[in-house]
């Protein structure tokens, strides 16, 4: 009974000391690896005090006014356009003009004839009611016309106008005096410029619109009465403020931060206040000042203190060129 007792003792011994042996390679294993999640961690993403050089572009600050604006869809008309309709009814027996011809106020445009079977009339003349051109097809000769038919349209084609339509949300912005920019199809490079001379003092309730009035700031040939324009018109100016692009802004819930470039090459988070935004620009009303350098490309990789390689100095035309830094 005694030698039966010792040898299960031995081997509870036994059992124990091969448990520690393997607790302690298991220690040392997590121990180790703990070890190198550590240094990997120190060298992430450039934190203060890791290694890690993150390639970056900058821009310098500078205040810049941005040109909010509307773009909408317009014709070329006309300033002084008319229809010419007949003093009576009958047929058309003859006409003196065609499309672009040039006519003075009273001038014979053509003839109406009024007779019917069993009556006698004199032919009716039709005169010009302005000087002008005539911008329509006139009525082929044998056409039956009413008082209420038009023969023609007579404009003045020296002084054109653009009439556009701007959503109903921009009425509050609209005035006469606004600047515009004009693109025709037949012009695509061409830009025209041109001035807001009349605004519609009611919106349409059909297409919630309101029509304004532009007339080019020159004359030119190349602008006929009937085409179509694209018009950018130009409707307030943010100014006092220096932008950046708005894709530079780094984003925290509601708080926005940019990062600045100190002198050590490392960067500081700093919290901005934004302003009005246009085609990808913004305004940072506080938090940075002109001058200061801040991150345009690269921010992603950063955070507060991070070291940083500008690579947009090594590009001429980089941030110092475009508006945006790119």
């Amino acid at each position: 009974m005694k030698v039966g007792r010792h040898i299960r003792k031995s081997h509870i011994v036994a059992g124990a000391v091969v448990l520690a042996a393997v607790a302690v390679v298991l220690g040392a294993n997590f121990q180790a690896k703990l070890s190198a999640s550590s240094d990997a961690g120190g060298n992430g993403r450039g934190g203060r005090g890791g290694g890690t050089v993150v390639s970056v572009r900058t821009k310098v600050l500078a205040e810049e006014t941005l040109h909010g604006y509307v773009t909408t869809n317009g014709e070329v008309e006309s300033q002084n356009s008319v229809s010419v309709y007949p003093d009576i009814s009958g047929k058309i027996m003859e006409t003196s003009v065609m499309l672009g011809s040039s006519v003075k106020k009273g001038d014979v445009l053509g003839y109406v004839d009024p007779n019917s079977p069993g009556s006698y009339f004199k032919r009716s003349p039709v005169y010009a009611p302005i000087s002008g051109s005539v911008i329509s097809t006139p009525l082929r000769n044998g056409t039956t016309v009413s008082t209420n038919t038009e023969i023609c349209q007579i404009g003045d084609i020296s002084n054109l106008q653009v009439s556009a339509n701007v959503p109903e949300r921009y009425v509050s912005v609209l005035k006469k005096g606004l600047k515009a920019n004009v693109f025709l199809e037949a012009y695509p490079d061409v830009t025209f410029s041109a001035t807001v001379s009349r605004v519609s003092p009611v919106v349409d309730s059909t297409s919630r619109t309101k029509q304004v009035i532009l007339v080019f700031d020159s004359v030119d040939s190349r602008v006929n009465a009937g085409m179509f324009a694209k018009v950018v018109l130009y409707t307030e100016d943010y100014s006092g403020s220096c932008v950046m692009p708005a894709d530079s802004i780094v984003q925290n819930g509601d708080d926005n931060f940019v990062y600045v470039v100190k002198s050590d090459s490392t960067v500081e988070k700093r919290k901005v206040t934004l302003g009005k935004s246009v085609d990808g620009i913004v305004q940072v009303l506080s938090g940075v000042s002109g001058g200061e350098r801040v991150v345009v490309q690269g921010q992603t990789s950063l955070g507060d203190g991070s070291k940083i390689q500008d690579i947009s100095e090594k590009n001429a035309g980089g941030s110092k060129k475009g508006r945006g830094g790119n």
